[in-house]
């Protein structure tokens, strides 16, 4: 899916999309087949007799109460958590009911860094560090999926906008992206 349109500018591109690594759902879908499986033998083994039904049901309500807790909540999570990289700054978005964000324009970031531990460099996971210049302090994503790749993309991003910008000050790209010749760069010649 990707990421709505309405949230960049014009001029603005989606290089990168992503959600937390999916080991963060691995667990989830563990609880989910186990849960599924005990309430299912849970019901089997209640006796026949008057408190059959009533029975069944209690076991199926808190099979139902542990799937929305254990399952479906980490899932929710994961789906609305993103991490976007665009070609003007870093967006950050999670919640399911309150949302909360961060935006990090390019131009701000000093510095990208990424740890991994021995696992998450089995499964190609890990931890960014952003440092950007102002008082927020830095910004820590963990568990993305190719941390490395993502801080060489971010990286060479940040590259590219700092040269976007030096050419628009210089007077070589309009803000909409269109060439501007010498003379309308506000390079005039006096005639006499």
């Amino acid at each position: 899916m990707p990421y709505p349109e309405k949230l960049l500018a014009d001029d603005e591109d989606v290089v990168q999309h992503l959600h937390p690594h999916w080991m963060t759902i691995f667990w989830p879908v563990v609880r989910l087949l186990v849960v599924v499986g005990a309430a299912s033998f849970g019901t089997a083994l209640i006796p026949a007799g008057r408190q059959q039904g009533l029975l069944r049901m209690l076991v199926l309500a808190i099979a139902v109460v542990l799937l929305l807790f254990a399952v479906l909540v980490p899932l929710l999570r994961w789906r609305t958590t993103h991490y976007v990289v665009t070609t003007h700054r870093l967006l950050f978005r999670e919640g399911i009911l309150a949302r909360r964000g961060r935006d990090l324009a390019l131009s701000r970031i000093t510095d990208v860094s990424f740890t991994q531990t021995l696992w998450e460099r089995i499964i190609n996971s890990g931890t960014l560090t952003i440092e950007s210049a102002g008082d927020s302090g830095a910004t820590v994503l963990r568990q993305i999926p190719d941390s490395d790749g993502v801080q060489q993309l971010l990286n060479h991003m940040v590259e590219e906008d700092a040269d976007r910008r030096a050419q628009e000050s210089a007077g070589y790209i309009r803000g909409d992206g269109s060439s501007v010749r010498g003379d309308e760069a506000g390079h005039h010649t006096t005639r006499f």
